[in-house]
C-alpha cells in the first residue's frame, strides 16, 4: 500500500486524535479573548500560537500511544469514544517508531515557534514555555506513575497555555489573567480524570498511578464533582470581582456539567458514565469558548 494512501492519511491523521484538538483552539482563544480585553491583539501570533499549541498537543497524544503500547497498557485496555488510546498500535497500522518519530517532530516544530515568541513578546515567556517541554516529555513515562498525574496536565495544558496566549499578544502576566486561567487548569484536569475511569485496569497493570488507582473511584468521582463546581463558583468570583456580568454566559454549561457529574458518581455502570464522559467533553470545551466570548462581549458593550 502507497504511505501516502487516503486510507494511509487517515491513520496519521488519527494519531493526533483529532477529537481532543478542539481543546487547544479554546485555549488559544479565551487566552487572547483576555488579551483583547486588555487591549492588546494580534491575530498572527493568535494563529501562530494556535499552531504551536495543536503541534504540542499532537506530540503529547503520539508519546501517549507509543509508550502506552510499549507499556503493555494499550492492549489490556477497553476502549470508549474517549479514553483507550487510538488502538493503531495494537491493530498494527503503524509501528511503535513511526508513531514515536512523530510525536518527536511534531514536539520539535514547536521550538522554532517558541524562540519567535521569546524574541518578539519577551523573555519572561522562557519558563513557560520549559514547563510546558517538561509536561510534555515526561507526562506519560513519568509523572502518570507518581500519583494524582492529571494537575500537570492541567497545569501543563490547561492554565499555561491560557497564560501563554495572553503573554504573546501583551508581553505581560497580570493577576487577572492568572485567576482567570484557572478555570482551565481544571476543566483539563477533570478530562482527564474522569476518561481514565474506564482505564484503570489496564493503567494499573501498567504501573500507573492516575487518580482512580491511587484514591479509588470512588474518591475520584467526588474530587471531580467538587472541582467541576469549583469552576462555576470560581466563574461567579471573576465576574463578580471584574464587575463584568457577561462572564457568566459561562455559567450555560452548568446542566451538562450536572448531568457529568451523576454519570461520574455512578461509575459502576458503563451506560451511565459514558453519557458522561460525552458531557464533560463538551463542559470542558464549551466553558471556555463562553468565557472568552463573555470577555469579548465585556470589551463591546
Amino acid at each position: 500500500m502507497n504511505d501516502m494512501s487516503p486510507s494511509k492519511l487517515k491513520v496519521w491523521f488519527l494519531v493526533t486524535r483529532p477529537q481532543y484538538l478542539l481543546l487547544p483552539v479554546v485555549l488559544v482563544f479565551l487566552g487572547t479573548s483576555i488579551a483583547w480585553y486588555d487591549d492588546a491583539f494580534h491575530l498572527g501570533h493568535a494563529l501562530l500560537a494556535l499552531v504551536g499549541l495543536l503541534l504540542a498537543h499532537i506530540s503529547v497524544n503520539a508519546f501517549n500511544d507509543y509508550f502506552d503500547y510499549r507499556s503493555g497498557v494499550d492492549l489490556a485496555t477497553k476502549r470508549t469514544p474517549f479514553s483507550g488510546g487510538t488502538g493503531i498500535l495494537p491493530a498494527g497500522l503503524l509501528k511503535p517508531r513511526q508513531v514515536l518519530w512523530f510525536g518527536l517532530v511534531s514536539f520539535l516544530l514547536t521550538i522554532p515557534i517558541g524562540v519567535y515568541f521569546i524574541i518578539v513578546s519577551g523573555w519572561l515567556l522562557l519558563p513557560l514555555l520549559i514547563i510546558g517541554a517538561i509536561s510534555i516529555l515526561i507526562y506519560t513515562p513519568l509523572l502518570l506513575k507518581m500519583g494524582w498525574p492529571e494537575w500537570a496536565a492541567g497545569a501543563g495544558l490547561g492554565t499555561l497555555p491560557v497564560l501563554g496566549a495572553y503573554f504573546i499578544q501583551t508581553g505581560d502576566y497580570t493577576l487577572p489573567v492568572l485567576i482567570a486561567s484557572i478555570p482551565s487548569g481544571i476543566l483539563v484536569h477533570n478530562l482527564l480524570l474522569l476518561n481514565e475511569f474506564p482505564d484503570t485496569e489496564a493503567d494499573s497493570k501498567g504501573g500507573r498511578r492516575t487518580l482512580p488507582i491511587a484514591a479509588g473511584k470512588r474518591k475520584a468521582s467526588i474530587v471531580y464533582s467538587v472541582l467541576t463546581g469549583i469552576v462555576y463558583l470560581w466563574i461567579i468570583g471573576i465576574a463578580v470581582a471584574e464587575q463584568e456580568p457577561f462572564l457568566l454566559i459561562a455559567l450555560l454549561t452548568l446542566p451538562l456539567a450536572i448531568k457529568a457529574i451523576q454519570g461520574a458518581l455512578q461509575y459502576q455502570e458503563m451506560s451511565r458514565l459514558v453519557p458522561a464522559m460525552v458531557n464533560n467533553v463538551l463542559v470542558v470545551l464549551l466553558t471556555q469558548l463562553l468565557l472568552g466570548i463573555g470577555y469579548i462581549l465585556a470589551k463591546v458593550f
